[in-house]
């Protein structure tokens, strides 16, 4: 039994068979060849890429039959790859002419081949090269004997352990029989972390090393505890007996919140405060109505491109899923966030640029005001779904009131366009912005002209703020939601919309901790978006408090000089530790 202790991203507890996959290729070196083998170098070769081109087919009948065709030609332009004479004879050349192994020859051949594409400015030869890469790991593994189980040959429960994980893979495997994740990288604010919340599945992260203990080994038993951040290899008998108490507790304890769910969220001295649900993927929206959510707080709508990519959703798709968000929402309102993408977020196809340092690059209401051809099928959809309920339509990343006014003047041309297609629509639907950028939250006063209503983003606001990357577990000990400064604003947005007679919410990560709520509700929230299943922790925290005395203590902790002393003054003041949620 070997234990190791991580960052627990999303709460449970999964006992099952350990899978490891890896987005490494390792590194690859050159080794001489007498004369006498290099026709059999060359016979591996091909018989690595006649393997790859069976996995690839596979892959390619699985994603037709579950996904449709128009996804599954992501495979065959892989396989054409394999099938390139150009590309192949490459690789021959350079192990007959240098005598090295087929490993080296190939990577050899593939640097040269980028470095052609990288001279032409193609859109289409840019695509070539990511199908390139993802086709020479496919042989690589296979010259290497590294055989790709499908997750369907693996009986039971399924834990996946990767270095790395997208939050498309991160869809697609928790679809599966997967019933954990263990990643040696990311961050507990990442987008792969909020998909694992979404799924309610258990995520341990910060684990290194752990997939080189897993490479050569498959269905290891594991035990995985996403609340407590520890991952335990070759678990004995009485450690999981010891587990499954642990989670029967916390299954009960969630039936407690359950049926307490519809008791309304007051505080102590009668301050009603709304608590909104987070929704990323589909599969949550049956839990709006069981925790009894007060409607939808915020629709990340990227998921559903990251769901399809790299393929775009069509109005039709995107107008489905938003009326299933509006009814699910109703009678209260659905919050649906335009496109939050860019940078690592979409695909090249869709950039057509190549960032140094995307997360400061175009993205949010920036690509969407730069490329409308692209953007003008989401906002249709949006306009078309008013005629569902309550819709309120929110724009991320938004620095200047010129953002707001070129949206509005692109969305009164798709009216105008829907009205001589006579489509049915409303124009009394809410317009707001996300607040996650320290330009846009000190200018709040002025924005709120512009707008019926503010979300405040924390997870992209505490990162600009501090200057902390949030996927960087190097700085991860600077991320301080409580940080004075970050408090501060929190303030400064909620005066300045109540000047204005807007309203105010929170949506990020920081508004799901418990620990939190009484800092927030100090600073003057009312309205907090969660996700689903931390609705009814959050209520239950709302009635334990009284805003009274929190006012007095936000306005105190606003004015110390460090996190750790605003932690130290709650905890003297509320009788608890909040020392985790600061970093």
């Amino acid at each position: 039994m070997e234990t190791f202790q991580g960052i627990g991203a999303a709460d449970g507890i999964a006992i099952g068979a350990a899978v490891c996959i890896s987005t490494r290729i390792g590194d690859i070196y050159q080794i001489p060849l007498p004369s006498t083998e290099i026709d059999a170098e060359i016979a591996r070769f091909q018989q690595a890429v006649e393997s790859s081109r069976q996995e690839i087919g596979r892959l390619r009948d699985r994603v037709g039959t579950e996904l449709g065709d128009e996804l599954a030609g992501i495979f065959d332009a892989q396989a054409l790859v394999l099938s390139d004479s150009s590309f192949l004879e490459g690789v021959h050349e350079h192990i007959r002419r240098e005598h090295v192994n087929a490993e080296w020859a190939l990577q050899e051949t593939v640097g040269e081949i980028q470095a052609r594409f990288d001279e032409i400015d193609s859109q289409h030869l840019r695509d070539r090269q990511e199908d390139l890469r993802h086709v020479c790991r496919y042989v690589i593994r296979s010259l290497r004997g590294i055989h790709l189980h499908q997750l369907s040959e693996v009986q039971g429960d399924v834990v996946i352990v990767a270095d790395d994980l997208s939050p498309s893979d991160a869809v697609r495997l928790g679809r599966e029989n997967v019933i954990g994740f263990v990643i040696e990288h990311g961050s507990p604010t990442s987008h792969t972390t909020i998909i694992a919340r979404s799924l309610n599945l258990p995520l341990v992260l910060g684990v290194g090393g752990i997939s080189h203990k897993l490479a050569d080994q498959v269905e290891m038993p594991i035990l995985v505890d996403g609340t407590a951040g520890s991952v335990v290899l070759h678990p004995d008998a009485r450690t999981i007996e010891s587990y499954r108490q642990r989670r029967r507790e916390r299954q009960l304890e969630e039936q407690r919140l359950l049926a307490a769910s519809e008791l309304p969220p007051v505080t102590l001295d009668g301050t009603e405060i709304q608590v909104m649900a987070n929704i990323d993927l589909p599969e949550e929206l049956d839990d709006v109505r069981r925790y009894a959510a007060a409607g939808i707080g915020l629709y990340r709508s990227e998921f559903l491109y990251i769901e399809r990519s790299p393929e775009l959703p069509s109005e039709e798709e995107h107008l489905a899923i938003y009326r299933k968000m509006i009814e699910a929402a109703a009678p209260n309102p659905a919050i649906i966030r335009t496109y939050d993408l860019g940078g690592r977020k979409i695909a090249r196809e869709v950039m057509e640029t190549q960032e140094n340092n995307p997360v400061l690059g175009l993205r949010g209401i920036r690509l969407t005001l730069a490329r409308p051809d692209i953007f003008l099928t989401q906002l249709r959809a949006l306009i078309r779904a008013t005629v569902y309920g309550d819709l309120w339509i929110m724009l991320p990343l938004v620095t200047i009131p010129e953002e707001i006014l070129e949206f509005r003047r692109v969305a009164e041309g798709v009216m105008e366009q829907l009205e001589r297609e006579e489509l049915p629509f409303r124009r009394d639907f809410k317009l707001g912005i996300m607040v996650e950028v320290p330009a846009a939250a000190l200018i709040t006063d002025i924005l709120a002209r512009y707008v019926d209503f503010f979300s405040i983003g924390t997870n992209d606001l505490i990162q600009y703020a501090l200057a902390v990357d949030r996927s960087n577990e190097h700085v991860a000990d600077l991320y301080r939601p409580l940080h004075p400064g970050m408090l501060r604003m929190l303030r400064l947005i909620v005066r300045n919309a109540a000047e204005a007679g807007i309203e105010v919410s929170i949506c990020g990560e920081m508004a799901a901790d418990a620990r939190m709520t009484a800092v927030l509700l100090g600073c003057g929230l009312r309205r907090l978006s969660v996700s689903p299943r931390r609705v009814p922790t959050i209520k239950r925290r709302v009635r334990e408090l009284s805003v009274e005395k929190l006012e007095e203590m936000a306005e105190t902790c606003s004015n110390l000089a460090t996190a750790v002393e605003v932690n130290e003054y709650l905890r003297a003041q509320l009788g608890e530790s909040v020392e985790n949620a600061t970093a």
